[in-house]
């Protein structure tokens, strides 16, 4: 079954295609002339195609609230400019936080954008490449957009970003910083005729303004002709990102690195499948220590080509623990979301980089419905992909060892996933190292919590689901105080979650501390009404 990835077929399409449409002139805004009636009923009409369109459209939020947004859009649509009512649909669509289900014009990306790309590094948004008049500007970090500072003006752009996660948002809103029209309607920018930019530069601070003069699809195919790219050296991941897929062996440390950007055969070309046959043909023939697979540009294509990948890697020598590394990062989503969860699945691979920008149960394989008035195509989900346990809620696939990429890296060709990897050492697992610490007592245990997360390589481990197990086992061997310090460490480290309040209730409760109990399961169902075992405790605990 194909399965594609609606991001890339809908806006990726749109930077490559719609450079070729002629669009609406520079200060020109591309938004439909229509009447408060009919944005109103393009507003009413989104908000109940939706639910119909979509497997689960309350999943990742509440009814409630998306009642209220569809409300509060359509009163003030008399009121609000044409680019206000498109920005607000958007922002509706985006509550529904799934990649594949979107609202993204076409003809916004036909008309003259801003002629510069943005990108988000560890260290702020920087002006990642930039037209020839405009290539001084390469390498300046942004502290202001328009009116707002950067970092509001990027909250704002990703209230409108249809993704699943952060990741998502931080792969995407970036581009919608360059449309004239989506940060008119934000407010982000009085009108569409320029882009105000307050920049720094060696330390000095300057403002700049840009003028829309270019298409968006010429920006994003490749770097046009004379532009400016930030990236001064080119490190080994950025080879050959458009390819499909490609490797190399690095001979002299003995790596097989393999590279691959699309789950899609190559047109007319070779395989997946042939693909990884020459690729396991080399690591038969040649001594291998590391083997990298490096997902971090792959947004999906057909996930049933996972499958004889997934058998041929469990079948080399290579599936070992500290000798199989997988790369993700912010682009890695669809199919290659569920390439990443039989991966985690089934082999000894070693997760490196930035989380996923997908769910690892997420919605795809989209179909899309039509505006009345404003003719809109919306693309909406129509599947429901349950890879992992049903009780599985990940906003992502979390990497072992982050590596997060700084402009200075950017700029200067390091790799920082690559580097972790060369330098990697066994040593025991988060879960060995803090069963080793309850041995120990509560204050080794919240010693070398508090150490592993205060490691930068730690940043996105995700230690949750460890720590409440390990709670649960040292309730069951009357190390009650042990516990409590261990399920009141995941309340600090994830203070939104139900079950963390849940569990510390029942330590509370085997520690005799009813009303510390009672507090703990009325925060847990403040957070999620629903959650039954906390509702329970609490009917017991209560008598009623």
């Amino acid at each position: 079954m194909r399965r594609f990835r609606l991001m890339r077929e809908s806006l990726l399409a749109i930077f490559f295609v719609l450079s070729g449409l002629a669009g609406a002139a520079s200060g020109q805004s591309a938004v439909p002339n229509l009447t408060a009636d009919q944005w109103r009923a393009d507003i009413r009409y989104l908000a109940d195609e939706l639910p119909k369109h979509h497997p689960n459209l309350f999943k990742w939020m509440k009814r409630e609230d998306y009642d209220a947004a569809v409300k509060a859009l359509a009163d003030r649509a008399g009121t609000a400019s044409g680019a206000e009512n498109l920005v607000g649909m958007m922002r509706l669509v985006a509550m529904i936080h799934d990649g594949h289900t979107n609202l993204i014009p076409h003809d916004l990306f036909a008309a003259k954008v801003f002629p510069v790309t943005f990108y988000i590094f560890s260290d702020g948004l920087f002006i990642e490449r930039a037209s020839a008049e405009n290539k001084d500007l390469v390498g300046a970090r942004v502290i202001k957009v328009g009116v707002l500072s950067v970092d509001d003006a990027i909250m704002q752009l990703k209230g409108v970003t249809p993704a699943d996660n952060e990741m998502g948002k931080l792969e995407y809103a970036p581009s919608f910083m360059v449309v004239p029209d989506i940060l008119a309607g934000l407010k982000i920018i009085p009108d569409t005729s320029s882009l105000p930019l307050v920049i720094e530069q060696n330390g000095k601070q300057r403002t700049v303004e840009l003028k829309p003069t270019v298409s968006f699809g010429e920006t994003f195919r490749s770097i046009p002709a004379g532009w400016a790219n930030l990236a001064g050296v080119k490190a080994l991941y950025q080879k050959d990102p458009a390819n499909n897929f490609w490797f190399e062996y690095l001979k002299d440390s003995k790596t097989m690195y393999v590279q691959q950007n699309a789950v899609l055969n190559k047109d007319g070309g070779e395989t997946v499948a042939a693909f990884y046959k020459r690729v396991f043909d080399q690591v038969e023939a040649n001594p291998v220590d590391k083997f990298i697979l490096d997902l971090r540009f792959n947004n999906g294509g057909n996930n049933g080509l996972n499958r004889q990948v997934i058998i041929d890697i469990i079948r080399s020598k290579i599936d070992q623990r500290g000798k199989f590394f997988v790369i993700t990062g912010r682009r890695t989503f669809s199919a290659a979301q569920n390439f990443v969860n039989e991966l985690e699945k089934y082999t000894a691979a070693i997760f490196v980089g930035e989380p996923t920008s997908g769910h690892p149960n997420h919605f795809g394989d989209a179909t899309a419905f039509t505006l009345p008035n404003s003719k809109f195509d919306v693309p909406t989900s129509s599947v429901w992909w349950q890879d992992v346990d049903p009780r599985d809620r990940r906003v992502w696939t979390a990497p072992e060892l982050a590596a997060d990429l700084s402009s200075e890296d950017y700029r200067l060709g390091r790799d920082p996933a690559m580097d972790v990897i060369m330098h990697y050492s066994p040593r025991e697992g988060f879960r060995e190292t803090m069963v080793a610490a309850a041995d120990k007592g509560s204050n080794e245990i919240t010693r070398v919590y508090r150490e592993f997360r205060a490691d930068p390589r730690h940043k996105y481990a995700e230690t949750k689901t460890d720590m409440n197990r390990l709670g649960y086992v040292l309730l069951r061997q009357n190390k009650v105080r042990e516990a409590i310090t261990v399920f009141e460490l995941n309340v600090e480290s994830d203070p939104n979650s139900a079950n963390v309040y849940d569990s510390v209730g029942d330590a509370y409760q085997a520690a005799g501390r009813k009303d510390d109990a009672i507090k703990a399961y009325e925060k847990a169902l403040s957070i999620d009404p629903n959650y039954q075992s906390s509702r329970e405790s609490l009917r017991k605990l209560k008598g009623n």
